[in-house]
């Protein structure tokens, strides 16, 4: 069905659906209607039936199959039912496959959305918070994919290009009104979804996509949510969530559309609202409020439009009080500064790190900051002169006079950093000067302490820092500030105090970069004027809008020549001096005067690196063969200047130069400063692979892209219809990824830098060798093939003679180990491997636990890596053509030389692999290195096994060897080796192709075969078969061993391998060949060899190993009988050995053996199989009288690996042996019979194939299912259950051979009735005096009926077809049963799940009418027990087959009322749960009637007269009883929510408050749950009631209890 689902086509064009889907649909569906115990190949069906509704929406006629479609998604949530939950589904349905297909259905005149209306109302209860389980992210996300399904086919039936899609036609598709009633439909559970703490994100896209739909059903009821919330104090959570919902529809909210406007109104108000989230007691309250109130300003302008009712006469209501509310901007903006102020002044406080200063802030900080930031942007971006003036100046006597820590200094700077990007002329004029001023102020009053304090200056940090984001302004605009700038810098330049150096480091960075950069300056919502007056154009209607692509008009800041000239002035002013003291003065200089001089340059190096070309250099050539090149000689340009930065040489060359030296110097004079090797080395790297970009910067704006293109995205707006500044960072975006992808190829520079990063890598310091390694592999991923530079180093560390520097060895590993970008050992390069791998193999220097942990992970990440690299690379023409097409016309010489190269690579590689093979070899036929190193050595061998090279004869031999190591772990590995070489000498098989004609000899209409049974797939079962007499006969037979061929159809020509294959023989087999011969045929090595074997597992741990069975299958298929004596002779030896510790590995062993013979002679002649089978029968015959419950699973998966995917003619000889075990008796032995019984049940590997077989079974075990032992009836039910799940029927298809499923069940229905009879009839036990006596009668029945349970659920696990008309026949015995095992916990359990699978399997349409009228009958019984079990089975069955038994709602009403006014108090509880939940689910409506009809009868009067005396009613007691449960089912079918019915229900519960103690009981208990269920949204709930309802329900809720 895989295939299928990849290959159907199902994308065609009308005119070819005719050879499309209708060739197979229907066919299709059938099968899926018949087969509905949820086999995983159901997934794909799913997906495919999915798939083809979508691209052909409208062309499908769903209609007839919507009953069962629906109901097998309702099945497929697995949601509970009742108070027993039986699951009997195994695999859950892709919820996108799901919904896609539902969306695909609706519309056209399909009812499919009155069915999609019936599921939620179904499963509305379930998305409720109080309701938690695995189901409820199925729900959720069942509605999120649901809404977004129907907005894609909204976009391609309205959007979409049609060039991809057959868009469908006019009248298929959905009209205005099905959207609306599809927005109403799911709205509702979307809204309680909000509300799931786990899944509010899933919940909050569900709305999301709904607003896209219909703004107007959705926007209102969410913001009236939130203002509800917003004052809540018990149920906080709910602003929260609510809050994130907004978030999320805030472009639906803010943006006009032609047919919703009304959101604009909404967008004050909220604002206005969600301040008081800005709560520093609460991080989530005051992040979400952050979260939404940027979501919003991002998409509106912040202007007053007041005036425009007055000067505009265009505009409609709505905008008239949109623009009104406008003028309320400025008070929020103000309202929301007061309070971001007080948030900080609250967090400064609170921290008191005036005294302690902390540089780190945590994750909620950073949020915090980013979120601030962005908000103060999109406010100052977009609002009017005036109010940016108001924000200018909170800000900037916010900031007057003082200072802040680093930590609370991160949101101030953020404010700055918004204000700075809006209007940079104004800020910096209002803040820079008086800041400079600030700072020399405080440097004049303390300069010659205050350069060499390592305390610090408080004031004189936060001066710079704030200094350092005013430098972030636009260049152009620093240009006039150039003085006060560098007079600030000349300054502070050498304080030594780390974050007031580091400050102004990064001052110079934010400087070099405004100056340098190319990037946008602006990110407005609109290019228009917003400023007053409005005439021409009104910022309301720009609200969420998106600007056309060609309008966009993104101005970028270029660098002018002032900007230019000001970057490298400041560059060599600065920079240069720097480098010149760290060369002069380095030893002199104390740690903190170093790391201060370093910090510098590397912060000034980011800045200006983007200015400075590549070094020019000679390029390495040959890394590798190839005739194109692999680099590109052209250099991207990463940046555009209006003239071309000038330095007085190339500073990267400087800086390689400068800070290697330094290096140096500090290896070898200073390796105490850590901290300024890790500055160098961050430089020294820098300066080779640094363009101006960072990854990580890359990959942070990648994902705040991604994340404000999801919210902002709505694909109904129409193609690229993004808001204007989600365009700009999208160009941003790409021109930094082109600047990281633009790879270079290798010079003789960064081979120096890579050769010198190496040599750091291996330092003797570790925090030195971790920093190195992270830069060097940066540099080797940024150089193709570079990772060549630096083999023959590691090989020369790895093999130094004597005792080498641990720090060395360590460091060297760790580069082997690489990162998760970058790993060496398994590079394609098998001349780089022939030297890697044995140097790595064979070192001698990882010796101490940690280097051997690390020689581990190498080893492990090569296993988990490695593919076989290609030895011989093979080309054809039409691939050389497509590559010559692809990239230019080559001439004949080109071809010439490309062809010369690829043979000589081709030799080259082999060469490199034999002599790589040799060597490994070589050292493990040594003596040179341990165990350890052995066991690297040899799975590194077994890695590089292959076919394409013949594998040197060494090896084989050396693996054979090794088969009887004293290492367990070579052994293991050992073994794999083998069972890999005889796979790569398995002789090849021929294979014949024939017609079904010519090989039946009589002519079939293959086209005319139905599934199942039929004369022309008799011959490929067992029966009536007769084995071939002569080997000729053998090998004609047409053996097709998988099981799927036949049963359905047959294919035009079967291709089958012939019933031969060449063996080996001592004169015929090869030299590779001979050696795994020449060991295996020696006793004496098998001998030992098994023995290891045995010892091999710890006890506990001992398990069936599939690898050994492939290597034995492979050895007697590859040389026949020629060992089968030397084994068969040990295999006796292994069955009897009684040692306790040897017993379990004993028996392992030779299962493990004997499967690898059953199945590696399947080709042997006759003769041979034969002779085989006369030695193998006795053995397993005495197996089987040896058995134990450790060794039982051995041999089970022996004869199940023996036979598994064979043609059970071509295993005849295993299925006699099987067949015996079936005629045997063991007396006196229950272990030994069951265990024969698991044996047998291994057939199932045939399947369908050996129904004669099945038959015998199913005989011989029905009539053992009253066995006295309960171990045997357990295998017994398991057998039956197996050999009655081939019962089978595909449409059109027939079930003839297997044991017949309704025959059977019937006959046990008959049995069923007498063993209950005679169990009721008969006490189980008899006590007299201190004897108890066990009745065998009775015993016997109830073992009986305990296996007829048993069997009974087994088959609906097991079978395909669980459903059979006899099931039904036997449902009033299951029911009947109740009352017998009522007193035992155990069979009752099983009772009922064995009842539950029934109830919870999907039911036919033709299985629906018997099973009611059984229920009806049950529903009759004289037994109170039946009457109650049947009648809680219909809950679950109801729920399950919700809309296929729609036309018995009826029918079932009147069975359940009828059950509610049962005699027996228990029937009528059960038939209230029962009714409550059909209202629930809406299989059937509460009506007037219903609720008059309780009422009446819940008013009977307990009392009638009899002889004209007043006397208690027993019947009336239960009418009275019955009215009343009536009325509790109507109040519990609506656990969160209160319909119109409700309301009366209660009240007349109340009335019924003070009944007598059974009925007052019920009343409790339902008005109970009632408070319960309503407790958290009862202030919603409430209104539903009038006050003197309110009043009489207060009454009776609250316990008398509660005044005493």
């Amino acid at each position: 069905m895989r295939i299928f689902e990849i290959f159907l086509p199902v994308h065609l064009p009308p005119e070819l659906h005719d050879q499309g889907y209708k060739l197979w649909l229907t066919e299709f569906m059938g099968i899926w209607e018949s087969i509905y115990s949820n086999p995983s190949w159901e997934l794909n069906m799913i997906n495919l039936f999915s798939l083809l509704a979508w691209c052909n929406i409208g062309y499908i006629d769903w209609e007839p199959w919507l009953p069962r479609i629906f109901t097998r998604i309702l099945k497929s949530f697995t949601l509970p039912v009742g108070k027993l939950q039986v699951s009997l589904q195994q695999y859950r349905y892709s919820m996108s496959s799901v919904t896609t297909w539902i969306v695909a259905m609706l519309g056209n005149g399909s009812t499919c959305l009155q069915y999609l209306q019936d599921l939620f109302t179904a499963i509305k209860s379930f998305y409720h918070p109080s309701n938690t389980g695995k189901f409820q992210q199925e729900l959720i996300s069942f509605l999120s994919k649901l809404s977004q399904a129907l907005v894609d086919r909204v976009h391609l039936e309205r959007k979409a290009n049609p060039i991809w899609y057959f868009t469908p036609p006019e009248s298929y598709r959905l009209t205005e009104q099905n959207i609306t009633d599809f927005v109403n439909c799911v709205k509702e559970c979307a809204f309680i979804a909000i509300f799931t703490k786990t899944q509010l994100k899933e919940a909050a896209k569900a709305c999301q996509y709904l607003s896209m739909l219909r703004p107007e059903l959705i926007v209102p009821p969410i913001v009236e949510k939130l203002f509800s919330s917003i004052d809540s104090i018990s149920e906080p959570h709910r602003f929260t969530s609510i809050m994130t919902c907004l978030a999320s529809i805030a472009r639906q909210i803010v943006r006009q559309t032609p047919h919703f406007s009304q959101g604009q109104t909404y967008v004050l108000p909220l604002l206005m609202s969600v301040l008081p989230g800005i709560d520093s007691n609460d991080f989530k309250k005051t992040a979400v409020t952050f979260q939404f109130l940027n979501a919003i300003l991002m998409l509106v302008t912040c202007v007053d439009c007041s005036s425009a009712v007055h000067t505009r006469n265009d505009l409609t209501e709505i905008e008239k009080e949109v623009c009104l509310s406008t003028a309320k901007f400025e008070d929020f903006i103000s309202e929301f500064l007061n309070r971001t102020f007080q948030l900080i002044d609250t967090l400064s406080t609170e921290m008191s790190d005036a005294v302690v200063v902390i540089s780190k802030i945590n994750v909620e900080d950073h949020v915090t900051e980013l979120a601030l930031t962005s908000m103060m942007f999109g406010i100052v971006q977009q609002c009017s002169d005036k109010i940016f003036q108001m924000v200018r100046e909170k800000i900037s006597n916010f900031l007057a006079g003082s200072f802040f820590t680093p930590k609370v200094g991160k949101l101030v700077t953020g404010l700055v950093r918004a204000i700075l990007k809006g209007k940079p002329e104004e800020t910096l004029k209002c803040l820079l000067p008086q800041t400079c001023e600030r700072i020399e102020k405080i440097m004049s009053h303390s300069e010659t302490t205050i350069l060499t304090d390592h305390k610090g200056d408080t004031e004189l940090t936060w001066c710079l820092t704030l200094f350092s984001e005013l430098v972030r302004a636009r260049g152009d605009t620093l240009s006039i500030y150039k003085s006060m700038i560098v007079s600030v810098f000349h300054r502070c330049v050498r304080i030594i105090h780390k974050e007031t150096h580091e400050a102004v480091a990064n001052a110079a960075k934010n400087l070099l970069k405004s100056l340098s950069y190319v990037y946008p300056t602006e990110y407005r919502l609109t290019t228009e004027n917003i400023e007053e007056p409005f005439t021409d154009f009104l910022p309301i209607r720009a609200w969420g809008q998106h600007v056309e692509f060609d309008d966009l008009q993104v101005q970028f800041h270029v660098p002018n020549a002032e900007e230019v000239d000001f970057a490298c002035e400041f560059v060599e002013t600065f920079i240069y001096p720097e480098l010149q003291l760290l060369n002069e003065k380095c030893s002199k200089m104390s740690n903190d005067e170093r790391l201060r001089s370093l910090t510098l340059v590397h912060y000034m190096t980011i800045g200006c690196l983007r200015m400075v070309p590549r070094i020019d250099s000679k390029e390495i050539e040959n890394l590798v063969p190839s005739v194109a090149p692999y680099g590109s000689k052209y250099q991207a340009q990463y940046s555009i200047y209006a003239k071309e930065p000038k330095f007085k040489e190339n500073l990267r060359m400087r800086l390689l130069t400068d800070i290697g030296n330094l290096l140096d110097i500090l290896v070898e004079n200073h390796s105490d400063d850590a901290s300024s090797m890790k500055t160098a080395l961050k430089i020294y790297s820098l300066s080779s692979i640094y363009y101006g970009v960072f990854k990580h910067d890359a990959e942070k704006l990648q994902k705040h892209f991604e994340a404000a293109k999801n919210s902002f995205i709505n694909k109904l707006y129409g193609e690229r219809q993004y808001p204007r500044f989600l365009m700009i960072e999208r160009m941003t975006l790409q021109c930094e990824q082109f600047s990281l992808s633009n790879f270079q190829s290798l010079t003789e520079i960064d081979r120096q830098v890579i050769l010198k990063l190496f040599e750091l890598s291996i330092n003797r310091y570790g925090e030195v060798r971790r920093d190195a390694q992270g830069y060097l592999f940066s540099v080797l991923n940024r150089y193709l093939f570079s990772y060549q530079v630096i083999v023959d180093r590691i090989i020369e560390l790895l093999n130094s003679p004597g005792e080498a520097d641990h720090d060395q060895i360590k460091g060297c590993l760790y580069i082997l180990l690489g990162n998760q970008s970058f790993f060496l050992p398994t590079k394609h390069s098998w001349s780089m491997i022939e030297k890697l791998w044995p140097a790595m193999a064979r070192t001698t220097h990882a010796k101490k636990p940690t280097t051997q942990r690390l020689m581990d992970h190498i080893n492990e990440t090569i296993g988990k890596q490695f593919d076989t690299q290609a030895l011989i690379e093979d080309t054809n023409e039409i691939a050389r053509k497509a590559a010559i097409d692809l990239w230019k016309p080559l001439e004949a010489n080109e071809l010439i030389a490309g062809n010369k190269v690829r043979e000589e690579r081709n030799l080259g590689n082999i060469r490199s692999y034999n002599s790589l093979m040799e060597t490994l070899n070589g050292l493990l036929r040594g003596d040179s290195i341990t165990w350890r190193q052995q066991e690297t050595t040899m799975s590194l061998i077994w890695l590089l096994l292959q076919k394409r090279v013949p594998i040197p004869s060494s090896c084989i031999r050396t693996f054979v060897d090794f088969l009887v190591h004293d290492n367990v772990e070579l052994r293991k590995i050992a073994e794999e080796g083998i069972a890999a070489f005889t796979r790569l000498q398995k002789p090849p098989r021929i294979y014949i192709e024939k017609t079904l004609d010519q090989i039946l000899h009589r002519p079939v209409n293959i086209n005319e075969c139905q599934p199942g049974d039929r004369d022309d797939n008799l011959w490929l079962t067992i029966n009536n078969y007769k084995p071939p007499t002569s080997q000729q006969e053998w090998e004609e037979t047409c053996f097709l061993d998988k099981s799927y061929h036949g049963y359905y159809k047959w294919p035009k020509i079967i291709r089958y391998p012939m019933n031969k294959r060449e063996r080996y023989t001592k004169e015929t087999m090869p030299e590779n060949v001979s050696i795994l011969y020449e060991r295996f045929v020696d006793k004496d090595f098998i001998s030992k060899f098994i023995q290891f074997m045995v010892l091999d597992e710890e006890k506990g741990k001992i398990n069936f190993d599939p690898r050994r069975f492939n290597m034995f299958k492979g050895l007697f298929r590859n040389f026949g009988p020629a060992f089968v004596d030397n084994f068969i002779e040990r295999l006796y030896v292994l069955i009897n050995e009684k040692t306790k510790e040897k017993h379990e590995g004993s028996h392992r062993v030779a299962a493990e053996i004997v499967a690898g013979m059953i199945r590696g002679s399947k080709c042997w002649t006759v003769d041979m199989l034969d002779e085989l089978w006369k030695k193998l029968t006795p053995f397993l015959t005495a197996v089987c009288l040896n058995l134990s419950p450790e060794t039982l699973s051995h041999w089970g998966t022996c004869l199940k690996l023996g036979i598994e995917d064979e043609d059970p003619r071509r295993m005849y000889r295993p299925i006699e042996f099987l067949r015996s075990l079936i005629n045997t008796h063991t007396v006196g032995n229950t272990f030994l019979e069951t265990s024969r019984w698991y044996l047998v049940q291994t057939i199932t590997n045939f399947e369908w194939r050996v129904p004669e077989l099945w038959c015998t079974i199913h005989e011989q075990a029905r009539e053992l299912i009253d066995h006295p032992f309960k171990a045997f009836r357990e295998r017994i039910a398991n057998v039956l259950s197996t050999s009655l799940s081939y019962d089978v029927t595909l449409p059109n298809g027939q079930s003839i051979r297997h044991p017949n499923a309704n025959e059977f069940i019937d006959t046990m229905r008959e049995r069923l009735k007498q063993a209950i009879e005679i169990y009721e009839r008969t006490p189980l036990a008899n006590v007299s005096g201190q004897v108890v006596e066990i009745d065998p009668e009775a015993r016997k029945a109830l073992n009986f009926i305990e296996t007829v349970i048993q069997m009974h659920t087994h088959f609906f696990t097991r079978c395909l077809q669980p459903m059979k008309l006899g099931v039904i026949r036997l449902f009033p015995y299951l029911c009947e049963l109740e009352s017998i095992v009522a007193n035992d916990d155990f069979i009752r359990k099983n009772l009922t799940i064995s009842r539950m699978c029934v109830a919870m399997t999907y039911l036919h349409t033709s299985f629906i009418e018997p099973l009611i009228e059984q229920l009806e009958y049950v529903c009759s019984s004289t037994k109170w027990h039946a009457r109650r079990a049947a009648i809680e089975f219909v809950q679950n069955m109801i729920f399950s087959n919700l809309f296929n038994t729609r036309p018995y709602a009826q029918r079932l009403r009147q069975l359940v009322f009828k059950c509610l006014f049962d005699e027996q108090f228990e029937v009528r509880t059960v038939a209230s749960v029962t009714l409550s939940g059909f209202y629930q689910c809406g299989f059937i409506q509460v009506s007037k009637d219903d609720l008059k009809h309780f009422r009446v009868m819940s008013k009977t009067s307990y009392f009638t007269k009899v002889d004209g005396k007043k006397v208690t009613s027993v019947e009336n007691i239960v009418k009275r009883h019955g009215g009343v449960l009536g009325l509790c089912a109507i109040v519990l079918s609506s656990p969160y929510d209160i319909p119109d019915d409700v309301p009366e229900a209660l009240m007349l519960l109340c009335e019924h408050s003070h009944d007598p103690d059974l009925i007052q009981k019920s009343i409790k208990k339902s008005l109970s749950e009632f408070r319960r269920t309503h407790y958290d949204s009862w202030h919603e709930h409430r209104e539903k009631f009038t006050e003197d309802q309110l009043a009489i329900l207060a009454d009776v809720l609250i316990s008398p209890s509660y005044y005493a």
